[in-house]
């Protein structure tokens, strides 16, 4: 409902990651590091920083560690205490102080659409956020802050878009503007959702990425929705139906800074990206990039 503040947030994070094996044989993907902090911990303090409190991890089996990541390591916290290393022990407690986390595991992981099923329980009759742990969003940029803000405005679903070139919007959901809606600006009403499309049917180039926020309906209209290719439940056909059936849907359009750490020439690109603004190391890797030349084969 208009007005209600969003204060749940729930993470995808059961994917098998076989883009990054060897290292996902044993280390979720998610844990990955940027630099020294994963990409999941960036998302978590995302969703922190706009006052989610808390926090839903959709797990598969063998992803202990997450949630050992996310716990409290009394051991570790007492030795560094004893070394009077407090910049490593703030480390060490910073992402178990971020959310209140719970933790449900997707055994047969079938698509977006599934693992958001799994949230049923933990969002109790209300509205939830929805980050995708892949999409790493720069945190001198907004996105997830505008869209909770119209969603306290407007209820209903609330995507997060950004405008791609017509010849890539093949790889994304897209959005049909509102007749009348400006798609250059900011907020654009959405009346529907289009999975994938051919470049030149496409009614728009806003396309959708790994932020949602939805509305309790949600999980109804999931349990409604026939399975696709592979066995998936896509949340784009579940969010369709609410669409169609005339629950409000708005778009905020992000043109920030964005990182794929699911793709591995892009996670590269974020590692170094990141690197070069890291408080310790920053200053000597940008003077290093300055000088490093490949060599030649």
């Amino acid at each position: 409902m208009p007005g209600n503040r969003v204060r749940k947030a729930l993470i995808p994070a059961a994917g098998r990651g076989t883009r990054f094996l060897p290292l996902t044989k044993a280390v979720p993907k998610e844990l990955a590091p940027i630099v020294t902090t994963p990409a999941l911990e960036l998302v978590v303090a995302e969703a922190a920083g706009n006052e989610i409190t808390d926090v839903l991890l959709v797990v598969s089996p063998g992803k202990a560690a997450i949630a050992e990541y996310f716990a409290p390591s009394p051991d570790l916290e007492a030795a560094l205490e004893a070394k009077g290393d407090t910049d490593g022990l703030a480390a060490v407690r910073r992402p178990t102080e971020l959310a209140a986390f719970d933790y449900v595991e997707q055994k047969d992981p079938r698509g977006l659409g599934h693992a958001v099923g799994h949230g049923e329980d933990f969002a109790a009759g209300e509205a939830v956020a929805v980050l995708l742990p892949d999409d790493l969003i720069d945190d001198r940029d907004a996105l997830l802050g505008p869209m909770l803000d119209v969603h306290a405005e407007h209820g209903g679903i609330v995507l997060g878009l950004i405008d791609v070139p017509r010849q890539d919007i093949r790889k994304y959901g897209c959005v049909v503007p509102a007749e009348g809606a400006d798609p250059h600006g900011d907020v654009v009403a959405i009346t529907d959702l289009v999975e994938k499309p051919d470049p030149d049917e496409a009614p728009s180039t806003l396309a959708i990425i790994g932020r949602y926020i939805l509305p309790p309906e949600i999980f109804e209209a999931l349990r409604g929705t026939t399975e696709g290719s592979g066995g998936e439940i896509q949340l784009t056909d579940a969010m369709r139906a609410l669409c169609r059936a005339g629950t409000p849907v708005h778009g905020v359009v992000f043109r920030g800074r964005r990182y794929d750490t699911g793709d591995r020439l892009e996670y590269v690109k974020a590692v170094v990206q990141l690197a070069v603004r890291h408080p310790d190391i920053g200053a000597d890797f940008r003077a290093w990039l300055r000088e490093y030349e490949p060599q030649a084969d």
